[in-house]
């Protein structure tokens, strides 16, 4: 990821335009030349106003890139919709994209070959999972996407991620002016949001773009981030994370062919997972407070002409959990819940290509350590909602997975995922082998006696979970007493 995945240093939409950018002469007046009438400054040409949001945005305001220039002015402060101006994300999120990586890789459709060659390895994938695990495919499709097409694709469930958090720098600004003067500075304050909707746009585009150039299918990440039930596979992206590895291409594809479509498994036949996981965010970013004293003194500065002073608020430690019990339990079950996830995905995924890719182990370390390094999922989370992932969760998570099959088999293990009480804890996964061995509660007694008080013998349908009900429950229920968890609910 870019050290500074929000920042504004964007080029031109298209590289031929940035490529003409760089053929002009860098003296012609510092960037208070003709080509730049406004004074704003080029982004790295150190001349006055170099970081200035607009001039990035606005590439070299030519003359012909005016009209575009301040048409894209027009629609930041006259937006009007949620805390994101989602419209510009998209369209920040694509410019990123067209840029290409840092390594020179650009963009590019995906032809009849690439997509046969994801649709067979998911294919394969499946097969091999449905020998360690319970749960059914998943992916009623197999699709490869192009950069542009996973940005397309994903920005629906950032949305949902990202809107808590953005709502609440929304909320703080309409609440640092005192009451009497908030009548006076309704136009101001009405400018302030539309300016944060579109800094958040802008930030969250950039992320997205940036993150567009190293993700490998829709799930990398730990969440579903793409439509239910279809594995994608990016064929330029997996290119590229298997370059230096020594290992056949076809092997990579396939090994994470298989961590796509075991992740589609368990997102299809777990119902409650999503919305217990999305759940768990929007817990954590409730959670989160606004600095506002530091807004305070943004609002109190404001000034129209030098809108970069909310981006840098916004970069600068505006957001700081609250040092609550709440909290700490928030960012405890985000963290158990994504690292238990990844550890299931992880184990399941080295179970099925152990005995069949001799380059398993390899490419199951270079995944852990590229999350170990700061990979997608941490960077990404720690940037937009403050919450950075501990990679030693997942390795937890992953042995304790392990550990249950050897203890209980597949049926007892995948059985856990039938209602998020039974899953294991925080504190157990501290010590998974006490979670392991510890003596399991016989559900079969109390799946009678709650059958006798609610009149039909279906422990399954909760009064938390109402009508709404897993495949996989009603598979794995004969199995319950096998998998449940030792110690009951928590």
């Amino acid at each position: 990821m870019s050290d500074t995945p929000f920042g504004f240093g964007l080029p031109p939409e298209e590289p031929e335009d940035g490529d003409e950018g760089k053929q002009k002469d860098p003296q012609s007046g510092g960037g208070q030349g003709p080509a730049n009438p406004f004074g704003f400054g080029l982004p790295g040409a150190g001349g006055p106003g170099g970081d200035n949001p607009f001039a990035a945005m606005f590439g070299s305001l030519n003359p012909t890139d005016l009209g575009a220039a301040f048409q894209q002015l027009g629609q930041m402060l006259s937006y009007e919709g949620g805390p994101v101006n989602w419209d510009m994300a998209k369209q920040i999120a694509r410019q990123t994209v067209a840029q290409g990586t840092p390594d020179g890789v650009k963009d590019a459709s995906i032809g009849p070959a690439g997509r046969s060659a994801v649709q067979e390895a998911v294919r394969l994938a499946d097969l091999w999972l449905d020998d360690v695990t319970s749960l059914p495919s998943g992916a009623a499709s197999a699709v490869a996407w192009s950069r542009a097409e996973w940005v397309e694709a994903t920005l629906p469930a950032w949305q949902e991620l990202v809107d808590p958090v953005a709502e609440r720098v929304g909320t703080a600004m309409g609440d640092v002016l005192p009451e009497e003067m908030q009548a006076m500075a309704g136009p101001l304050i009405g400018v302030m949001r539309s300016m944060g909707g579109a800094m958040f746009g802008s930030q969250i585009g950039q992320a997205v773009g940036v993150l567009a150039g190293e993700v490998v299918g829709s799930t990398d990440v730990g969440l579903p981030l793409g439509p239910a039930g279809r594995a994608a596979l990016l064929p330029a992206n997996i290119e590229a994370f298997g370059k230096d590895l020594g290992v056949p291409r076809d092997e990579v594809r396939l090994y994470l062919a298989l961590r796509e479509a075991a992740h589609q498994r368990l997102f299809a036949h777990v119902p409650w997972l999503r919305s217990h996981l999305f759940g768990a965010v929007d817990g954590y970013a409730r959670g989160i407070k606004v600095d506002t004293a530091k807004l305070e003194d943004v609002v109190g500065q404001f000034d129209p002409q030098n809108p970069e002073q909310l981006q840098d608020a916004l970069q600068q430690g505006m957001f700081q959990p609250e040092d609550t019990p709440e909290q700490k339990a928030a960012l405890a079950r985000l963290e158990t819940a994504l690292a238990l996830v990844e550890g299931w995905v992880d184990a399941v995924v080295h179970a099925a290509a152990k005995p069949r890719l001799s380059s398993a182990d390899a490419l199951r370390e270079t995944l852990r350590r590229r999350r170990a390094s700061g990979g997608p999922a941490e960077q990404t989370f720690a940037t937009l909602i403050g919450l950075e992932l501990r990679p030693r969760r997942l390795r937890d998570a992953s042995r304790l997975w392990a550990s249950l099959t050897d203890a209980r088999g597949v049926d007892g293990r995948d059985a856990l995922w039938a209602h998020p009480d039974m899953l294991p804890t925080a504190g157990d996964l501290d010590d998974p082998d006490g979670f392991v061995h510890r003596e399991q509660m016989d559900f079969s007694e109390l799946d009678k006696m709650l059958g006798e008080a609610a009149g039909k013998p279906d422990l399954t349908k909760g009064p938390d979970q109402g009508g709404q009900q897993s495949d996989v429950s009603g598979e794995d229920a004969p199995g319950k007493g096998d998998g449940g968890k030792g110690d009951g609910t928590e």
